[in-house]
């Protein structure tokens, strides 16, 4: 196993920027990063540096003992005030999310960064399609790809707004809503955003649910 990063790495990894994993730091701290296969050079200029899923994953799991502070796992929630951190909402969150413009921009601002997050890591540039990143966050990217198109998440009574959670199966999630209509246009976002959905009917209630799966093609 691969020692831990340093301390100073470490900074440099939590400090990336949440969708895309932009890195900045000393041009040493960032060929080290590469060196270890946690970071890598885009190809095309400015030749920024970006987290691998390893560096990705360095960054969201609890940091080693005495590597200094650093977040703790990825929730499936909006992340707590004090984080800074932004995170797509899933509906039925206890929290209270702050809504309005604030919001309105982070939102956008974190589907714009995962447009280029694509463009950047899909082998052929695609933008139209979902990219490696959220393969592994399936949820929040299905969550944020719903929120970024104005949908309105479910509030903790789940009366309302659309719920996103993760399945069994391999690469799907399910999304809930209150009715057809509203199940529809978030299959419609979905496909429009490069997912693939299908209706189902929950046997022992009746409820209809998505299944939602990132696109390959």
């Amino acid at each position: 196993m691969s020692r831990a990063p340093t301390a100073a790495q470490r900074r440099v990894i939590d400090d990336a920027e949440p969708v895309t994993g932009r890195l900045r730091g000393t041009p040493a701290q960032l060929a080290a990063l590469v060196k270890r296969g946690l970071a890598f050079r885009h190809p095309r200029p400015p030749h920024d540096h970006f987290l691998t899923p390893a560096g990705h994953r360095i960054r969201e799991a609890p940091p080693e003992p005495g590597s200094g502070p650093g977040p703790g796992p990825a929730a499936e929630t909006p992340a707590d005030a004090d984080s800074g951190v932004f995170a797509a909402r899933v509906g039925g969150e206890a929290e209270a999310v702050p809504a309005g413009p604030a919001r309105a921009r982070e939102v956008h601002s974190a589907w714009q960064g995962l447009l280029e997050l694509r463009r950047m890591t899909n082998p052929d540039g695609a933008a139209d399609r979902p990219c490696g990143w959220e393969r592994t966050h399936l949820v929040r990217a299905a969550a944020l790809a719903l929120e970024a198109a104005g949908h309105r998440p479910a509030g903790p009574d789940a009366t309302e707004g659309y719920r996103v959670r993760a399945t069994p199966q391999p690469e799907a999630v399910a999304v809930s809503a209150p009715d057809d209509g509203t199940l529809a246009a978030c299959a419609a976002t979905l496909e429009k955003a490069g997912w693939q959905t299908g209706a189902h009917t929950e046997p022992r209630t009746r409820a209809r649910y998505l299944l939602a799966s990132p696109r390959r093609r």
